[in-house]
């Protein structure tokens, strides 16, 4: 990195490994990300509810969990002014710099980390190199350690070029959660964004491959349903009670009985359960949480009312109430095939880089891709690069872990694009 109060980028990656932190509880990861942003010297940094909205943000966790976090990070050193700016969860931040009247670009990373306990034998290279994650139970098993790293290392390298135009780094939180990236938009920084990157590292890609345009994003809705009956003696007198464990058991087999699409790729699935207290007790409250996604957006619109029909009918058939909640949701979209040759452009010549896809499979969900749809809609560009790392295990595991080389890959591919984005 061209900074010199900016450390190495692999440092940075293994900083940000070591301290880890969920969705919406990123306060040390927040103002660690101020400092770093200040050091390159940009014109303005947007934290707090000037870079979320915080009614819009989703899969916000309990306030006892948000306190434990934030008074963690105050222990760590975390800034007085940033903790107090975003307390409450209202995490992430908005870098810019300001070099002239010419086109407004952004780059969107993402910062949270995941709810998955990390190795901490001599074969896992984090742990064997000092940098294993310091909270048990929680690491960065997607890679967003180093997307920060690459956001940061791509600043330093445009505030030390010349260009005639507006970069905005969108730090952005609960990724994981899918609830940070309609929020951060709706805040406002993106709406005179002309051109927009966002990046991710491996899915399968190995080091040195760049994807200057993923496709194939699944649309998805998360949702939380609460069934709600009244508890009996389960030997005693069963039929005063209203049994909440049958409603909930009926709804899971039935979502996963909902006919696949013809039009796109459909799925459906039932990821947490939970109810009861005793084996004698009619269960009176049941809590499952699911995921619908498919391969278009009217067709998980589709779904979606085949997934109501089965939580109602389901909770009707035990006299149940039922509350649902979205916890997490995004559109697909698909990458600029303009911009996406901007950055086969400037990946070619990058040392490193052996192979460059104009297209490639992403395959999974993103909330990335509400900027997308945002600067598309203004009538801008955007493009999903996806920056090959290898990596021992598939994303979200426990031995997930970064092949270094790839953050300055990124970095310059990524610097060589928006560059060409500001003359444009």
């Amino acid at each position: 990195m061209p900074s010199e109060d900016l450390p190495d980028a692999i440092d940075l990656r293994r900083e940000f490994h070591e301290y880890p932190e969920p969705s919406w509880c990123e306060f040390h990861t927040t103002s660690r990300l101020v400092d770093l942003v200040e050091a390159v010297g940009v014109d303005e940094c947007y934290v707090g509810e000037d870079a979320i909205d915080p009614e819009s943000r989703l899969g916000v966790p309990e306030q006892t969990v948000l306190d434990d976090w934030h008074e963690k990070a105050a222990r760590r050193g975390a800034r007085d002014d940033v903790l107090d700016a975003v307390e409450g969860g209202a995490t992430g931040l908005v870098a810019v710099l300001e070099r002239g009247d010419g086109p407004v670009v952004g780059l969107r990373v993402d910062i949270d980390a995941l709810p998955v306990a990390e190795p901490s034998d001599a074969d896992h290279e984090p742990a064997a190199k000092g940098f294993r994650s310091v909270e048990e139970g929680i690491m960065h098993a997607c890679g967003h350690d180093a997307h920060m790293a690459i956001g940061l290392g791509t600043l330093a390298e445009l505030a030390d070029r010349e260009f005639d135009g507006t970069l905005k780094v969108f730090f952005q939180p609960a990724e994981e959660v899918l609830g940070g990236g309609e929020a951060m938009v709706n805040a406002g920084h993106i709406d005179d964004v002309d051109s927009l990157f966002a990046v991710h590292v491996g899915f399968g890609y190995s080091t040195g491959t760049v994807v200057a345009g993923a496709e194939e994003f699944l649309a998805i809705r998360q949702r939380r349903a609460t069934f709600t009956g009244e508890s009996a003696h389960a030997g005693a007198a069963p039929q005063d009670g209203r049994n909440a464990m049958q409603a909930m058991a009926t709804a899971v087999q039935n979502l996963h009985a909902i006919p696949r699409h013809a039009d796109a790729l459909t799925r459906v699935n039932v990821g947490r359960a939970e109810a009861g207290r005793a084996s004698n007790v009619v269960a009176e409250r049941a809590v499952i949480e699911l995921e619908a996604r498919a391969g278009t957006n009217p067709v998980l619109e589709a779904v979606d009312r085949r997934v109501d029909r089965v939580l109602e009918h389901a909770a009707g058939m035990y006299d149940c109430e039922l509350s649902t909640e979205t916890i997490g949701r995004a559109p697909r979209v698909d990458s600029d095939p303009v911009l996406a040759s901007t950055v086969c452009e400037a990946a070619a010549p990058v040392s490193g880089v052996e192979e460059v896809r104009r297209r490639g499979a992403f395959g999974a969900s993103e909330d990335a891709t509400y900027f997308m749809d945002a600067v598309a809609a203004n009538g801008g560009q955007a493009t999903y690069v996806i920056v090959g790392t290898d990596h021992p295990s598939g994303h979200h595991t426990p031995r997930f872990d970064v092949d270094e080389p790839s953050i300055d890959i990124g970095t310059e591919v990524l610097a060589g694009a928006i560059e060409e984005a500001l003359s444009t």
